[in-house]
């Protein structure tokens, strides 16, 4: 009998920004990195020495040029996922309402991927309304989870 084992060598830790608009609907990230296109919420991998909020108003700032306020946390990973780049590590992501003081000063995209097909690093942004938000509009797992819960919320 040939046993398998998965070894974790540690853990990732992502945050995100969930910024809603009431008539444009949450802005997401589509990017293109290792090979592989995928849709996203706003944010990315906390840093050592770092906060949760402080990693993710640094993320904002590298990535859509936006200086935000970080509001309610409204979700954080309650289950096992492995990480899909780095397969030993275990994914671990918390989300919050963010909320913005300005207009926003990145180019927003009227469709997927508006960037050069294949340039790693590539990242565009865009508005889904609340009338087409599902699970299916996002790559990753965790990102599913939160897009069911705020379906749930506005919903009600």
């Amino acid at each position: 009998m040939i046993e398998h084992t998965f070894q974790l060598n540690g853990f990732t830790i992502r945050v995100y920004g969930i910024l809603i608009d009431d008539i444009k609907g949450i802005l997401i990230s589509d990017e293109f990195e290792n090979g592989k296109y995928f849709t996203k919420f706003p944010g990315g991998g906390l840093e050592l020495g770092e906060g949760i909020k402080d990693c993710l108003i640094r993320e904002w700032k590298e990535e859509l040029q936006q200086s935000i306020e970080v509001l309610d946390h409204f979700y954080t990973t309650d289950f096992f996922q492995r990480s899909s780049l780095h397969t030993n590590k275990q994914v671990i992501s918390v989300y919050y309402f963010v909320k913005v003081f300005e207009k926003l000063k990145v180019k927003i995209s009227d469709h997927a991927f508006d960037f050069h097909a294949g340039v790693t690093g590539s990242q565009s942004f865009r508005w889904i309304s609340f009338k087409e938000l599902s699970d299916d509009a996002f790559t990753f797992e965790i990102d599913k989870v939160v897009a069911r819960k705020l379906i749930g919320v506005f919903k009600n």
